[in-house]
């Protein structure tokens, strides 16, 4: 691993990024989220996950649960479940059905075998100490719960990955910049089931392959500048290179009529 690559996991998981910066609001999540409104096929995330609680009642706490997608569908679909969002930022927490509590994952105000669903949806890339949350979140489980988490693989998206290359180095004015930083690397499809193999049995994965297909830069254009809260580990000028990839976008999509790109995430089910 690179000096770069370190000091940008260390940035992933840095909790001062991400309660004041990256999370502070639900600005850049939903920014980030919102690029999946031109992916084909599309899927309904919390429909899934409402479809893999189909046989548990009780109590289901979202860990990490951002700006509500999934707590204010619980809500909607499963009145019956006692559901708590929690997360490290009480700004992103605003308009999330209550109650809903501030908290890290780190350190979960639950007791032991108290607690009958959990969700860890892309957030496990976020914690320093990936292997120790698992264990919390065994934890708090009770026999015969769930833990739902969802991450991507190391190969979603490799066209941005290219597209900032070339940008940073185009604003360098050298053949390849530096690579953007990833925040699924940590915790990816391809290492979660090592992960959560360790306190989970019977790890299911169901893999969401799709194509973004987009007519107009501004989609990636905000799903790159949502990253900003990183910029200073980015190792180029951030605001330049975003603007130089929308640059190179529309050409493209000029020449090719479209610009796309390759998606790849997942759901793995853990039984305790």
């Amino acid at each position: 691993m690179t000096s770069n690559s370190a000091q940008q996991d260390a940035a992933v998981a840095d909790g001062t990024i991400l309660a004041s910066s990256a999370y502070a609001d639900g600005r850049h999540l939903a920014a980030r989220q919102s690029i999946y409104q031109w992916q084909r096929p599309q899927y309904d995330l919390p429909g899934i996950v409402v479809e893999e609680l189909a046989d548990i009642s009780g109590t289901v706490i979202d860990v990490g649960c951002g700006n509500g997608k999934f707590v204010n569908r619980l809500h909607r679909d499963r009145p019956d479940l006692q559901v708590v969002g929690m997360d490290i930022s009480a700004g992103i927490l605003a308009d999330v059905a209550k109650p809903v509590l501030v908290a890290d994952a780190q350190a979960l105000p639950f007791g032991d075998d108290s607690i009958d669903a959990v969700l860890a949806l892309h957030m496990l890339y976020h914690v320093s100490d990936i292997a120790a949350t698992i264990e919390g979140l065994a934890r708090v489980l009770r026999p015969g719960g769930v833990l739902i988490a969802s991450t991507n693989s190391d190969a979603d998206k490799q066209e941005l990955d290219r597209l900032w290359a070339r940008a940073a180095g185009d604003v360098l004015g050298i053949p390849e910049g530096p690579a953007r930083i990833s925040l699924s690397s940590r915790f990816s499809l391809e290492k979660a089931p090592g992960y959560l193999g360790a306190a989970f049995g019977g790890i299911r994965v169901r893999k969401l392959p799709g194509v973004i297909e987009v007519t107009d830069p501004a989609p990636v254009v905000a799903h790159l500048a949502s990253y900003q809260s990183w910029a200073d580990r980015s190792g180029v000028p951030f605001h330049e290179t975003v603007s130089r990839a929308a640059e190179i976008v529309a050409s493209v999509i000029a020449t090719e009529g479209t610009f796309k790109i390759s998606c790849l995430g997942g759901i793995l089910t853990c039984r305790h």
